[in-house]
């Protein structure tokens, strides 16, 4: 039976929750590094660290690069063929990799084209960053992503999670996604099928999703969304690490408690805590820290720590909003 990842990955676990995936490939050591399909492959050389906003992980078994959708098909069905786990990565803002690395292919996700079908509709590849998107937007006079400027995500991923904050989502502003299934089969979703919910997406559970391959949004003109968005970057750069690799938030907001994750650990005094290389930025409480040496077992154990403790504490179990990817 062959397995694979699909686009995002895992609910991160502690370490001693840790389980593993048993998989099976065809591909051996003399693989050459060109497929009969022209895709070019990169065989145990690519680090992880080196695609990681956190800048931890170990060598990827294999990695390509797409550039359109055609790519991405082909390798996603490649991969199949070959019964090998996949995962399909943007710029890695999200995710934890292992310093075991993938024993699997990492495919990397430049589908970037950009547009403009209309005033204040674009419709843009899942590869396209999502901070670049999100200040043309504003620029332009448009409203509704102005929150995107600080997000160091891909389109793809930022309709996968449903980023948001300064209370704006990206649910908020879609028109349609595009998207592959593990079939090859291409669809079109508009937005009154899709139910997103508070960093939450139908992508997540959809079980045939190989990849989100373009989203289109639709603004609404504003006069203020340029200056909306400097007041937006401005906050961020006061009050988050940005300076510090991190993967940004690390942990969904409760709020069914009327405090934010950030404040929990906080009042728990967790700020400033280290593990190893990893730490609790003092700067705000739901980033942690890559401090130059950290191990992804330095940042598990963290993550588990800061959980148990403000558990304890609080009563509140955390929900981890970054993604941990299994090595094998």
């Amino acid at each position: 039976m062959a397995f694979h990842m699909p686009n995002y990955q895992f609910p991160l676990k502690p370490p001693r929750e840790l389980h593993s995936c048993h998989v099976y490939s065809s591909f051996n050591e003399q693989e050459p590094a060109q497929n009969s399909m022209g895709l070019q492959f990169i065989r145990k050389k690519k680090l992880l660290s080196d695609l990681s906003t956190w800048g931890i992980g170990g060598p990827a078994n294999y990695f390509l690069q797409v550039f359109n959708q055609t790519q991405l098909l082909s390798a996603v069905r490649y991969c199949d063929e070959q019964s090998m786990r996949y995962i399909i990565l943007g710029k890695g803002s999200n995710c934890l990799f292992d310093d075991m690395g993938f024993d699997g292919c990492v495919i990397l996700n430049r589908i970037e084209f950009l547009e403009k079908i209309e005033h204040g509709v674009y419709r843009v590849g899942s590869g396209y960053p999502f901070n670049r998107l999100g200040v043309l937007c504003a620029n332009e006079g448009f409203s509704g992503l102005e929150f995107a400027g600080g997000v160091p995500g891909t389109v793809g991923g930022a309709a996968y999670m449903n980023a948001g904050a300064n209370g704006q989502e990206t649910a908020d502003t879609i028109d349609s996604v595009e998207i592959i299934t593990n079939e090859g089969e291409s669809r079109m979703l508009k937005r009154r099928e899709l139910n997103f919910g508070y960093r939450s997406s139908p992508f997540q559970e959809m079980k045939n999703l190989a990849s989100i391959t373009a989203v289109t949004f639709r603004l609404k003109f504003s006069k203020t969304a340029r200056e909306m968005q400097q007041e937006y970057l401005a906050r961020r750069w006061s009050t988050q690490p940005l300076a510090q690799r991190s993967a940004g938030s690390v942990f969904r907001n409760p709020y069914s408690m009327g405090f934010s994750a950030a404040e929990l650990i906080e009042q728990a005094g967790l700020k400033g805590l280290k593990v190893g290389g990893a730490m609790v930025s003092n700067k705000h409480a739901n980033f942690f820290i890559n401090c130059g040496s950290a191990t992804s077992q330095d940042m598990l154990e963290l993550i588990g720590i800061v959980k148990d403790a403000v558990n304890q504490k609080f009563g509140v179990e955390l929900k981890e909003e970054i993604l941990y990817i299994y090595p094998s």
